[in-house]
């Protein structure tokens, strides 16, 4: 017997509402408008899998990627059910898939076993939702995109000093983040009540299947440079060629690490609620 997945359920609690028993292209079908706005049944795994093709080869540009050797071991955190890991694998030597949800895993295995290099990919569950299984200084690369916004704050910033702890001397990071913009006024306190909302029979199941309520509880946390920088900070991480992304029409607030002001500069593609935090690991 199959149950419908119950689309945006926030990180940590993702993990114990995998779908059963469905294919790569059944999860699109049912909730790939979450990624790209689109459903319904024309939709297949292929076509998903081709908006991530796009945003990985842009990405590799704008975050000055395409430099790192191809022999690298890349780890993605929040891989999904693949739709940019594909593409890393045609990249990469080697793509370490990690997500809270262990049946999203199994359908990025099947994702990259049609669509890119299987046998490059390795998998590893964030059980608790903000521990990495990854020994210390094993990583060439962490990337992660639209995935910390999902998470409780304290697990953001826990998987980003994961992140931090397991990337190589002299590695690469590059870490997605969604910071306040004035209508997180009423979208901050609408999204706390419904992913309470979730949680009642009846009601919680129904809108956990609708677009507009997904996305906007979806939203778990905001986070801004100065305290992801103050927590790094904190932790005595050691950053070369520290950069922070945002939109070209987000002002710019000045924001200092270790002593020295962090550059700045506009990502054409960027939210405008989002920032990236790119950076090298001494």
């Amino acid at each position: 017997m199959t149950r419908r997945r119950r689309q945006l359920i926030p990180w940590r609690a993702a993990g114990t509402r995998a779908e059963v028993g469905q294919t790569a292209d059944e999860v699109v079908r049912e909730i790939g408008w979450v990624f790209d706005n689109q459903t319904g049944e024309q939709l297949t795994l292929g076509d998903f899998v081709r908006t991530g093709d796009i945003e990985v080869d842009i990405y590799l540009d704008r975050l000055g990627w395409n430099e790192i050797p191809t022999t690298s071991t890349m780890l993605e955190i929040g891989s999904g059910i693949g739709r940019m890991s594909a593409a890393f694998t045609r990249r990469f030597d080697t793509v370490v898939a990690t997500d809270v949800d262990a049946a999203f895993l199994e359908r990025c295995r099947e994702t990259v076993a049609r669509f890119g290099r299987v046998n490059s990919l390795r998998t590893v569950h964030i059980a608790d939702g903000s521990s990495i299984g990854v020994a210390d200084n094993s990583i060439d690369a962490v990337f992660s995109y639209i995935t910390l916004q999902h998470c409780k704050a304290s697990d953001a910033l826990r998987l980003t000093t994961e992140a931090m702890r397991i990337v190589k001397p002299g590695g690469y990071v590059a870490l997605n983040y969604r910071t306040w913009v004035p209508a997180d006024i009423l979208l901050t306190p609408a999204g706390v009540v419904m992913r309470w909302l979730w949680h009642v029979p009846v009601v919680g199941g129904r809108l956990s299947k609708w677009r507009w309520s997904t996305r906007l509880g979806w939203q778990a946390n905001r986070l801004d440079p100065r305290r992801v920088l103050s927590l790094l900070e904190a932790s005595k991480v050691e950053l070369d060629d520290l950069v922070i992304l945002h939109h070209p029409g987000r002002p710019q607030r000045e924001v200092s690490y270790m002593g020295n002001v962090v550059r700045q500069r506009d990502l054409d593609v960027a939210n405008k609620s989002h920032w990236w935090l790119v950076a090298r690991c001494r």
